[in-house]
């Protein structure tokens, strides 16, 4: 029973204990909950006087920037209003300096109204006077205006006759020592840095037998194998008396090369007959084709010319056999293109122009044989079919005075034409042609209204011409000699240049008695 009670006492003891405790943690909760929310509004508020001291803290500071930005902007104000201020300063003294010049202007323009009108006055008086003076003096001189005035052309014409001649007798003189001494030194270095041999082509050749009983072959039974040979190569054979010589005559130096060949070949092979000879010219043939490729580009390396179309160059191969006056075509047309080349290198022009047009400048007489027209008019027509420069073909047509140069680098090739044309020993000139030319020289000057005389002398190169006192001048002199010059520049081919000398010559004869 007491144990009961005991227990039952225990019980009760632990569950007032439980609800005490029970009590008492709500207790304790309710008083953290209490201290919490006390402590969040204690931080509420301090964040907010923490907020609020910020506020008025950034406001300051706001207030601080902007009162230093107006401070600036007032200075900035103040020292664009200084500045304006400035500019109307100057723009109102500007503005009275140009009021004070224009009041000058103004009595300035009146002063010159006041004179013009004083100057038209002493011009009508000055009219008067001068009519006045004309009528005296054509009273006092006898002529009219007009008559006076002729007169005094007449007199003026006369002296600016004798002062033109003067003056072109001077300038002249000053050109002709320039020009002459520049020419000279481009022409002396050109040809010294382009001297050349020069031998001139015969129209025979000579073939060596190794025995006269060679030339019966050659003429074989009644005379087939000389006849064969004549006939395949269009040449003449002359086999006369010269020993073991046999002698090859016709005017195309590419035949007789041919012909020469062939004989040479059957002289040494020995057998002579139709068949073999027209076996060995047909071969003959195409050595010289070989030759003429192989003297074509030999042309084309000496000169230095690129991009030649190989039906040109082949061309300028058979220019090898190819003779005027005398002089070999080939050699002459590298030296003239090599004559050009140096003369433009000098002068600051086109060199590669220069040379190339004077290589190609006689290309024309590689076919003149075969077609018709002068050896300029089928050059320029076969550099045209392969398309070479227009500059190039007109100083190929111009290197004759066919037409007028375009270029300098045409001239260029004239002069270089010429150059080598008349070097010594370069041509050989026929007696007949060389007379000839010596008449029309003398004709020429002979034509002149004036000329008592005139005498080509210095092998052509000068002509001299002797002039009547009594109806030419000293001052006209220089006229007339300009004049016979020019018409023997547009009326002759001539190589070099032909100085035309004028003279004027008065004697005055008495006798003592």
């Amino acid at each position: 029973m007491d144990y009961l009670i005991i227990v039952a006492a225990v019980l009760i003891s632990l569950a007032i204990g439980v609800i005490v405790g029970t009590i008492l943690r709500k207790k304790i909760a309710e008083s953290k909950i209490d201290g919490a929310e006390k402590e969040a509004k204690r931080l509420v508020d301090l964040a907010k006087i923490e907020a609020e001291n910020m506020k008025k803290e950034e406001i300051f500071k706001a207030k601080e920037e902007i009162i230093k930005d107006k401070a600036e902007l007032e200075k900035e104000i103040k020292e664009r209003r200084g500045e304006i201020q400035r500019q109307e300063t100057r723009l109102i003294q500007k503005e009275e300096n140009i009021e004070r010049r224009s009041d000058i202007f103004e009595k300035k323009e009146k002063e010159l109204e006041k004179e013009f009108e004083t100057l038209e006055e002493r011009k009508k008086d000055i009219e008067s006077i001068y009519d006045d003076q004309v009528r005296e003096l054509e009273r006092i001189a006898g002529l009219n205006k007009d008559e006076a005035k002729k007169y005094l052309l007449d007199e003026l014409e006369k002296q600016i006759t004798s002062e033109k001649a003067a003056l072109i007798r001077e300038m002249d003189k000053k050109a002709k020592e320039q020009a002459d001494k520049n020419a000279k030194e481009i022409l002396g270095y050109a040809i010294q840095k382009c001297a050349a041999d020069h031998t001139s082509e015969a129209t025979v050749s000579i073939v060596s037998l190794p025995n006269d009983d060679m030339k019966g072959r050659i003429i074989g039974r009644e005379g087939r194998n000389i006849k064969a040979l004549e006939t395949l190569t269009g040449i003449d054979l002359i086999i006369d008396d010269t020993p073991e010589a046999v002698i090859i005559s016709g005017f195309d130096p590419l035949r007789r090369e041919i012909a020469k060949i062939a004989l040479e070949k059957l002289i040494e092979d020995g057998r002579i007959h139709p068949a073999k000879i027209e076996e060995m010219v047909e071969k003959a043939k195409e050595e010289v084709t070989a030759t003429i490729k192989a003297e074509g580009e030999r042309a084309i390396l000496e000169t230095g010319v690129n991009g030649l179309n190989q039906d040109l160059v082949d061309l300028l191969g058979k220019l090898r056999y190819r003779t005027s006056y005398g002089q070999n075509v080939l050699n002459h047309s590298i030296e003239v293109s090599n004559l050009a080349r140096i003369m433009a290198e000098e002068l600051g022009l086109d060199a590669k122009r220069a040379r190339r047009a004077g290589l190609l400048h006689d290309i024309g007489k590689a076919l003149d044989h075969d077609m018709e027209g002068t050896h300029v008019e089928i050059g320029v027509d076969i550099l045209r079919k392969y398309k070479e420069n227009e500059l190039v073909i007109n100083a190929v047509e111009a290197h004759h005075g066919d037409v007028e140069p375009q270029s300098i680098e045409a001239i260029l090739v004239q002069a270089a034409d010429a150059i080598s044309a008349s070097r010594p020993g370069a041509r050989k000139e026929t007696l007949e042609a060389y007379i000839k030319r010596l008449q029309n020289l003398e004709t020429i000057a002979d034509s002149f209204e004036g000329v008592d005389k005139s005498f080509a002398i210095q092998a052509g190169r000068e002509i001299r011409v002797i002039v009547k006192p009594d109806k030419i001048k000293d001052d006209e002199m220089t006229i007339l000699a300009r004049n016979i010059a020019k018409q023997v520049e547009d009326e002759m081919d001539y190589p070099g240049q032909i100085k035309v000398n004028i003279v004027r010559e008065t004697r005055a004869i008495e006798y003592a008695k």
